[in-house]
């Protein structure tokens, strides 16, 4: 059970926090849409408040767990970087990303937001499989 705490602990805090922005702010938490607001001039203290928690999240990892969470990629950094610009053009594309969409959304049975995660889930699926030669 204790392995579970951490991601435990990280959900509730996610959903506690976009709760907390859409009741006192009348906002939805999408990271990407608070990202591009940030750099593009709008909300900037409340969308700054949020990418510096972001950012601070690790901190308050090591502070509780006094280690770091621990990430591995094994791609290269260009791939990396390709694949960064493909998901910010895909969410503001699809007007959202995984957590606007897959928390916020869900969470207020938008049609838009079901279908867009069933795509999302459906895509990775996709992508592991023909990845790894998996049969579907």
């Amino acid at each position: 059970m204790t392995s579970y705490l951490p991601s435990l602990l990280g959900g509730a805090l996610i959903g506690l926090s976009s709760m907390m922005l859409l009741i006192l702010n009348g906002r939805i938490a999408g990271i990407s849409g608070i990202v591009g607001g940030l750099l593009q001039g709008n909300n900037r203290w409340t969308n700054a408040a949020f990418v510096v928690g972001l950012l601070l999240g690790p901190v308050r990892y090591f502070l509780t767990f006094h280690h770091w969470p621990t990430a591995t990629i094994t791609a290269s950094l260009p791939l990396v970087m390709i694949a960064g610009f493909l998901v910010g053009f895909g969410s503001r594309m699809g007007s959202g990303c995984t957590s606007g969409h897959g928390i916020m959304g869900l969470a207020r049975l938008s049609p838009r937001s079901i279908v867009a995660v069933v795509t999302f889930l459906l895509s990775g699926a996709l992508a592991v499989a023909l990845l790894h030669g998996a049969v579907l």
